[in-house]
């Protein structure tokens, strides 16, 4: 069923994205800096490119700006849980050791009942 719904909203995604580019077939153009400041330095960038090119271009510009910042937001908390796992592991290790060094048996019911035993 979720499949289904996923299905489902990807093509009506796809197809209002399609209405959006259809509808905004013309021609802006953008530039690097104003024809005033263009005309004084000389030089200037400038590009024509269909307007549903710039939306979309503007989408996907916000969206990695919007990962990247949350990834560097983040990175204090992936380490943290980087160093908890080391410490887990070194842990983990250190109970393994001290069980290997131990005669005693794991369990202390174990333990009261063979204590029980050899008398």
């Amino acid at each position: 069923m979720l499949r289904v719904l996923k299905w489902l909203f990807l093509a009506l995604l796809g197809l209002s994205l399609l209405g959006v580019a259809s509808a905004n077939r013309e021609l802006v153009v953008l530039r690097l800096v104003p024809e005033q400041v263009d005309s004084f330095f000389g030089f200037g960038l400038s590009v024509k490119l269909p307007l549903f090119l710039v939306i979309f271009a503007g989408i996907v510009a916000g969206l990695a700006i919007g990962f990247v910042w949350e990834w560097l937001r983040e990175s204090k908390h992936r380490s943290a849980a980087t160093q908890h796992r080391r410490e887990a592991g070194r842990l983990a290790r250190e109970v393994d050791r001290l069980k290997a060094d131990s005669d005693q048996p794991e369990d202390d019911v174990l333990a009261l009942l063979e204590r029980k035993g050899a008398r």
